[in-house]
């Protein structure tokens, strides 16, 4: 598994969602969106699982999307506090989508020794924004 995966299943029973489901969903944004570099895979799982959070009323399904906006900002700040980026490229310091990126991330164990930080970040900051609420 990688990193979105992994933070979409540790909340997913609190949300009724299974985790097979959780890691399905999740499973392509890993490497900064397949690899690509960009947002960070636990950022991104981050995202869904303030998704998840939110209560959408009939009367103003609108108010529920600024408040999840509200939660990923204030998510982005604290990340970026902590690591700097919220790019995958900009904290492994390589570039997944070529080959030789991607080579030496795995040859630097980069995805076990790394990547594991962001996951751990990820899931403490969603953990203090959901208990906040």
């Amino acid at each position: 598994m990688n990193c979105s995966p992994i933070i979409l299943s540790i909340f997913s029973e609190e949300y009724a969602l299974d985790r097979k489901t959780a890691l399905q969903i999740a499973m392509g944004f890993g490497g900064g969106m397949a690899r690509t570099g960009k947002t960070c895979g636990a950022v991104s799982g981050a995202y869904m699982v303030l998704g998840l959070d939110q209560v959408i009323t009939p009367e103003n399904p609108r108010s529920s999307m600024e408040n999840c906006y509200a939660l990923i900002h204030e998510f982005n700040r604290r990340f970026r506090e902590i690591h700097g980026s919220l790019l995958c490229q900009n904290l492994l310091g390589v570039n997944l989508n070529m080959k030789k990126g991607l080579a030496v991330a795995r040859d630097q164990n980069l995805f076990t020794t790394v990547c594991p930080n962001f996951v751990g970040d990820a899931a403490r900051i969603l953990e203090e924004l959901l208990t906040k609420k």
